[in-house]
C-alpha cells in the first residue's frame, strides 16, 4: 500500500465538513461466518485497505493539517464487525507461542454497544476509531523511510538484530516495499497490474507499505482516536493528500492478538484546516528536519 504518487480522488476546501467510508483493513476477505478459514489463510500481503488520498487544496509542503474527527459510525447495512488471531504460520501475533492457531469472532455492532455469538454473556461499548490515518509522504521522506527500513531488515538473523524474532514468534520492526499485494489508488491494484504495466511495478517496488506508523502519522492505533479529538498532520507534499482507513469499533491499549481490535467498516465525518508553516513548530526527532511526529489532540471521550 502506498501514500504517495497517487492521481487525487478527492478535493475539498479548508472548513469544509466531508464524510469518508472504509472498508475494513483486509478489503472484505473476512466474512460474517462461524469459521476461521478466512482469518487463517487471509492474504496480509494487500492491507491496508485505504480510502483517499483527500487533496486540500491550500495545503504546501511545511504547513500543518489540522483533522478534526466530529462523527464516525458504522456503514449501512455492515454493522458488524471481527476479532482473530493469526495462525503462527500466518505470521502470528505477539501471543503466538501461546496461542498459535488461528481464531474468530464475530461481533454483532448495535449503537455503542458489541454483542457477540462466539463468546456469550458479554456485552461492552465500543469507541470508534481509524486504525490508520496519514499524509503523503515527499519522495524525500519515502526513500527515507526505505533506506531506515531496509537497514533494520539486513540486521534481521545476526547479532545486531533489534527484534526478538529470533528466539519469540514476533513480527518484524519493517515491512518493505513489495509489489505483490500493493494498492496504488487510481493506478491500480495488483490483481490487474503487476508484471503487467512496466510505471506500475516500478512504483510499487519503492512504495511504502503502511505496517508500521512513521512521521506522517498512518498506523496508529490510537483507541479513543474519536469524536472530538484533532490531528495535526506534517503536511509533506501539495494538498497533503490525506488517507484513511483500517475502522475499530473498540480497541485495547494496543493489539495483542495482532488482529487485537474488533475491525469494522466505517465512516468518519471530519474538518480540516492548514496551519500556515506550521511544521516548523514540530521538534526534529531524527537526523533530518522531516523527521517529526503528528500531535494527537485526545478529545473528551474515552
Amino acid at each position: 500500500v502506498n501514500l504517495t504518487n497517487f492521481f487525487f480522488s478527492w478535493y475539498f476546501r479548508e472548513g469544509e465538513v466531508f464524510r469518508v467510508e472504509c472498508v475494513d483493513w483486509t478489503g472484505g476477505q473476512i466474512r460474517n461466518n462461524d469459521s476461521s478459514e478466512d482469518v487463517k489463510n487471509v492474504d496480509l500481503s494487500q492491507v491496508h485497505y485505504l480510502s483517499g488520498p483527500i487533496d486540500i487544496p491550500t495545503a504546501q509542503p511545511g504547513d500543518l493539517l489540522k483533522v478534526e474527527f466530529l462523527d464516525l459510525g458504522t456503514l449501512d447495512g455492515d454493522e458488524w464487525g471481527f476479532t482473530g488471531t493469526f495462525a503462527k504460520e500466518n505470521g502470528g501475533g505477539f501471543l503466538t507461542d501461546h496461542y498459535p492457531c488461528a481464531s474468530k469472532a464475530i461481533w454483532d455492532l448495535e449503537g455503542v454497544y458489541a454483542t457477540s455469538r462466539h463468546i456469550p454473556g458479554v456485552k461492552f461499548a465500543g469507541l470508534i476509531h481509524p486504525g490508520l490515518i496519514g499524509t503523503a509522504p515527499s519522495m524525500e521522506l519515502l526513500e527515507m523511510w526505505n533506506s531506515r527500513e531496509a537497514s533494520l531488515v539486513s540486521k534481521e538473523g545476526t547479532a545486531k538484530e533489534t527484534t526478538l524474532c529470533g528466539c519469540l514468534a514476533t513480527r518484524p520492526l519493517a515491512c518493505l516495499p513489495d509489489p505483490a499485494g500493493a494498492m496504488l489508488g487510481k493506478l491500480g491494484h495488483f490483481k490487474d497490474k503487476q508484471g503487467n504495466d512496466e510505471n506500475w511495478d516500478n512504483m510499487a517496488s519503492e512504495a511504502a507499505r503502511t505496517v508500521p506508523g512513521r512521521e506522517n502519522g498512518g498506523n496508529c492505533d490510537i483507541k479513543n482516536l474519536s469524536r472530538g479529538c484533532t490531528v495535526y498532520f506534517p503536511v509533506f507534499v501539495p494538498g497533503a493528500l490525506l488517507s484513511m482507513g483500517d475502522m475499530h469499533f473498540s480497541q485495547g491499549d494496543g493489539e495483542v492478538s495482532f488482529c487485537g481490535a474488533i475491525e469494522m467498516s466505517g465512516w468518519l465525518d471530519l474538518k480540516c484546516t492548514v496551519i500556515r508553516g506550521g511544521m516548523s513548530c514540530l521538534p526534529a526527532v531524527g537526523p533530518s528536519p522531516l523527521s517529526v511526529n503528528p500531535i494527537f489532540e485526545i478529545g473528551p471521550l474515552e
